[in-house]
């Protein structure tokens, strides 16, 4: 299996468990195109306190027929002597866009199997392009996707799966229609079933407190999510719900459902990384090849310290290459356009 991994952003934590990921052994029976700057990734080993002694390519390089073992794409789109640690900064935010842009046309192109990212900062990427909302936004445009993708949060004991995703909470409510909580539903059971999980118990939560009581505290879940579960139902989805929000993840870590379906964001954020912080992954899935994160963020407050966990990050590249395993029918590789590698250029600054 190879893995396609973007250098995360190099005010926080992202070099360093790049680095700390690559010398895992259990990494040794994977290929890794690690994709940024080699200054802000040997920075990220001096922080690990670990050797790394890479191969490096230039973008004419990558293609069908690399050969085995790590190497390191460099990008050249540091240098890591004029990062500041612990601050949101455009220069990291262009970085972070070209590092991301390859790692999916890596993964598109079939060249790797996975594509992987250690913690951007959305703030750095909202200064190098003022339009960026979120990764499902960035990878629709630089994929030309024909449909948008789902963020999953998945531990070992439940997936998360979110209706709407980075929007403000007083637009929740709003955004919320039978369509898009139904085709959120089928998306889950087709994630789920990819992941070798057919049949996935769905528990959907509920809006509103009490969902709703009746009416007493908003209709939503009576006029929206729940004719949205009936279908998805009668379309043999395993759902169950609409379920009051505070009670459906203890319905779920004790077996009754594998993944729930929750509303925005921080109503499964918050369970999610309260019972696992330090193994979470963030799986975007709908494009044909899994995109793997850890949960959490860049975590500017450690910096440099050499103090970041690598567990997420190790539960991702484990979960991304299971559900690459599992897709083997992807066809051949292709071979990249020339210029391929400066797709960010464009978007910089928009």
């Amino acid at each position: 299996m190879r893995i396609a991994l973007a250098i995360g952003d190099a005010g926080g934590v992202g070099p360093e468990l790049a680095a700390k990921l690559l010398c895992h052994p259990e990494m040794a029976d994977h290929d890794i195109i690690v994709v940024g700057c080699a200054s802000t990734l040997a920075m990220g080993a001096r922080h690990a306190g670990v050797q790394l002694d890479l191969p490096v390519i230039g973008a004419d390089q990558v293609g069908p027929d690399m050969p085995a073992g790590h190497v390191l794409l460099d990008l050249a789109n540091g240098p890591a002597d004029q990062v500041v640690l612990g601050r949101s900064d455009p220069a990291t935010g262009v970085a972070c866009l070209q590092n991301f842009a390859c790692v999916l046309q890596l993964a598109a192109s079939g060249i790797a199997d996975t594509a992987m990212f250690t913690p951007f900062n959305k703030h750095s990427m909202r200064l190098a392009r003022p339009s960026y909302v979120d990764e499902i936004g960035f990878i629709n445009a630089i994929l030309n996707a024909p449909r948008s993708g789902r963020e999953f949060n998945v531990l070992d004991e439940v997936w998360n799966a979110r209706v709407t995703s980075h929007i403000p909470l007083r637009e929740v409510a709003d955004a919320l229609t039978t369509d898009c909580i139904l085709s959120s539903l089928r998306l889950t059971a087709e994630v789920m079933a990819g992941a070798g999980k057919p049949g996935a118990r769905i528990g959907v939560a509920a809006l509103n407190p009490h969902a709703g009581d009746g009416g007493n505290f908003g209709h939503e879940d009576d006029e929206i999510l729940a004719p949205a579960v009936a279908q998805a139902v009668a379309e043999g989805i395993d759902a169950t719900g609409p379920i009051p929000s505070d009670t459906v993840f203890v319905r779920a870590i004790r077996g009754e459902f594998d993944a729930v379906l929750t509303m925005y964001h921080d109503q499964g954020q918050i369970a999610m990384k309260l019972m696992g912080f330090d193994r979470g992954v963030t799986l975007i899935a709908g494009y044909g090849f899994p995109i793997v994160t850890p949960a959490h963020g860049s975590a500017f407050d450690i910096a440099g310290q050499g103090r970041a966990d690598p567990g997420a990050t190790l539960m991702a590249a484990r979960l991304g290459v299971d559900l690459a395993r599992l897709n083997p029918d992807r066809g051949p590789a292709r071979a990249l356009p020339a210029g391929w590698a400066d797709t960010h250029a464009a978007m910089a600054g928009q």
